[in-house]
């Protein structure tokens, strides 16, 4: 018998909404986060605050494709749209006057995909 391997089935419910997006509007930024967000778990993308402090300016609009963690500060305000985020790096962009926000949320937002700065890995 085979074995069955778990699945997160959120992510790949995401994973394929951002391929259908990028795909009907024929653009090539939300398929390429999607390829990221399925990467093996060991590759997994994991940001921290004081990367996104220190690679990013104020107003910038960053997508992240796997979670923002909680470690270090926030001294500017930018938009960052990521799959998850703890709940200490929410507070900490929220308070620098930033918007946290999902993946699906800003592929509806910004279907082309014109407004995002920078991916972030």
């Amino acid at each position: 018998m085979a074995r069955s391997r778990r699945v997160n089935q959120a992510l790949y419910d995401t994973s394929s909404t951002l391929r259908r997006t990028g795909k009907r509007e024929k653009c090539g930024i939300w398929p390429y986060v999607a390829r990221l967000l399925l990467l093996p778990k060991r590759r997994r993308i994991a940001v921290n605050v004081l990367k996104l402090n220190r690679e990013t300016s104020p107003g910038e609009s960053v997508v992240v494709p796997g979670k923002v963690l909680g470690v270090g500060e926030l001294d500017h305000a930018i938009t960052v749209s990521a799959y998850s985020f703890s709940p200490s790096a929410k507070r900490k962009i929220q308070e620098a006057g930033g918007k946290c926000m999902g993946l699906e949320e800003l592929a509806k937002e910004n279907p082309s995909g014109s407004g995002i700065n920078r991916i972030l890995r």
